[in-house]
C-alpha cells in the first residue's frame, strides 16, 4: 500500500479556522489572505490537516511511483509569519518576488510577517503564476 500524505483534505470549516486565530493582525491579515486567493483562484477553500487554508488540489506521481494528492496554492497563519505555498516552488518567479516587499523563501513557501507591508498585485501575480507552473506539471483540479 502506498503510502498517503501526512496532510490531508478536511470538513472543517475555514472560516471558524481563521476567526479562531488569536492575535488579531495576524487574523485580519488571514481573512485578507483568504479573500484575495479566493478572486485570483476563483476556488472555495478547504482546510488541509488542521492549519494549511488550500485552493485547488493537484495529482502527482513521481518517477519512483510515489503518487499522491495536495492542495494547488495556499497559506497558513503561523504564530511567527504568514506561510503561503506556491507548488512546486518558487525558483522561476525571482523577477516578480524582488517586487513584492520583505520576504524569505523556502522550497515551495513564502514566509511574510505582515502583509501590509507586502505589494498586492505582485502577490496576485505570483499565485496566478505558481498555479500556471503546477498546471503544466500536473493535473489541477478546484478540488
Amino acid at each position: 500500500m502506498a503510502a498517503q500524505n501526512k496532510t490531508q483534505p478536511t470538513d472543517a470549516s475555514v472560516e471558524d479556522h481563521l476567526a479562531a486565530i488569536a492575535d488579531p493582525v495576524r487574523r485580519g491579515d488571514a481573512i485578507r489572505l483568504d479573500a484575495l486567493f479566493r478572486e485570483v483562484t476563483g476556488w472555495t477553500p478547504r482546510l488541509w490537516g488542521d492549519s494549511l487554508v488550500g485552493y485547488g488540489r493537484y495529482h502527482y506521481r513521481y518517477a519512483s511511483g510515489r503518487e499522491g494528492a495536495f492542495l494547488a496554492t495556499g497559506f497558513a497563519a503561523r504564530k511567527a509569519n504568514l506561510a503561503l505555498y506556491i507548488m512546486p516552488g518558487y525558483t522561476d518567479f525571482g523577477d516578480i518576488l524582488s517586487t513584492l516587499g520583505p520576504h524569505k523563501t523556502g522550497k515551495a513557501c513564502l514566509y511574510i510577517t505582515r502583509l501590509d507591508r507586502i505589494a498586492l498585485e505582485p502577490l496576485q501575480r505570483l499565485i496566478r503564476a505558481g498555479l500556471d507552473d503546477l498546471a503544466r506539471r500536473w493535473p489541477v483540479d478546484p478540488g
